[in-house]
């Protein structure tokens, strides 16, 4: 059990049935200043956007943010995004169900233009596999950006249950996440960077 715990991973939790971990809203708000840095679009999509814990504070911050989430979680509109036959003329943004992560970049990379951006927090581990390296030389992995500070996800947005706040943020998380740029058409090396 200390081995999973250490890992971040309960061994006596059972796992929400559609992986929704809502993201502490302190993390994009970090994140905002290199979403300029990097060129993202003001328009974005949050294609997971479970109770709006990134939409939220995007919109606040300026950012044109279209909201969808597979369940009604009462925010943003209801959409499968890996069926949806929607054209996007602007960036993703979301912290995808990390069982679905490769789907969610190849979908990403399917509907999205030359050039624009799907940026996907996920836990640094997404890094490690065969298949993923892979995957990031085929759909232009051109960013990853590693959190300096943890960053904490919440079964069904439920923060209060599992973290104390301080200074605006909740605290306590043991898994370091890392925001994954993909670009559609990227061809060169992935860079290393931290917010």
């Amino acid at each position: 059990m200390k081995a999973g715990l250490m890992l971040g991973v309960n061994p006596a939790s059972t796992r929400e049935q559609n992986d929704f971990y809502a993201t502490d809203s302190f993390a994009v708000v970090k994140m905002a200043e290199k979403l300029k840095e990097i060129g993202a679009s003001n328009k974005l999509w949050e294609c997971a956007c479970g109770k709006g814990h990134l939409s939220k504070p995007l919109i606040e911050l300026g950012y044109d943010v279209f909201s969808t989430d597979l369940v009604d979680r009462g925010y943003g509109e209801i959409e499968d995004f890996l069926t949806s036959t929607r054209k996007w003329g602007g960036d993703i943004i979301t912290n995808p169900p990390f069982k679905l992560a490769v789907e969610f970049v190849e979908k990403s990379m399917e509907i999205l233009q030359n050039g624009q951006k799907a940026i996907f927090l996920l836990k640094i581990q997404f890094l490690e596999t065969e298949l993923r390296a892979k995957l990031f030389k085929r759909q232009g992995l051109k960013e990853v950006i590693v959190n300096s500070s943890r960053v904490c996800c919440a079964m069904n947005g439920e923060f209060d249950l599992y973290f104390k706040k301080r200074e605006g943020k909740y605290i306590g998380g043991t898994q370091c996440y890392a925001w994954f740029v993909f670009e559609k058409g990227y061809t060169g090396k992935p860079v290393l960077d931290f917010v």
